[in-house]
């Protein structure tokens, strides 16, 4: 296995611990679920709303997992060069984060609308550091 299939199989085993715990789990805390959102719960008062919350969680499960299977073929098929591009593509789209959803969940953990405190520099984190090894990865 090259470094750039053994970083983007790191990358696929995370992203599919989270769309398991979306689906099955979304409640959760544990692996990126929706269950650090005070929200969540609040959402359940309201079933209409709970229902739109849930569709929502499971497009972005559904959306992770055509990622995911991409990823899968093309580590399993595509020649080096063509896996150089897709992790380019793929860091830029990770890089997306940090445009929409980072300001928003920094401003709801702010707030006091996530818990555990401080939850959205964890992920902020996390993100940039499978960034980073992506990026080696493909310079490697």
């Amino acid at each position: 296995m090259t470094i750039i299939q053994i970083v983007v199989s790191g990358f696929v085993l995370l992203e599919l611990s989270n769309v398991l715990m979306l689906y099955f789990a979304p409640g959760s805390k544990n692996a990126n679920a929706v269950g650090v959102f005070r929200a969540w719960e609040k959402s359940k008062q309201d079933p209409e709303i709970h229902d739109f919350v849930r569709y929502l969680v499971y497009w972005v499960a559904g959306t992770k997992l055509i990622f995911i299977l991409l990823l899968m073929a093309i580590i399993l098929f595509a020649d080096a060069a063509t896996q150089r591009i897709s992790v380019l593509s793929l860091v830029v789209a990770i890089l997306s984060f940090y445009w929409r959803l980072f300001p928003l969940i920094r401003k709801m953990d702010q707030s006091g609308q996530i818990e555990p405190k401080n939850y959205s520099t964890v992920l902020g984190v996390m993100i940039f550091v499978f960034v980073i090894l992506l990026l080696i990865a493909v310079m490697i």
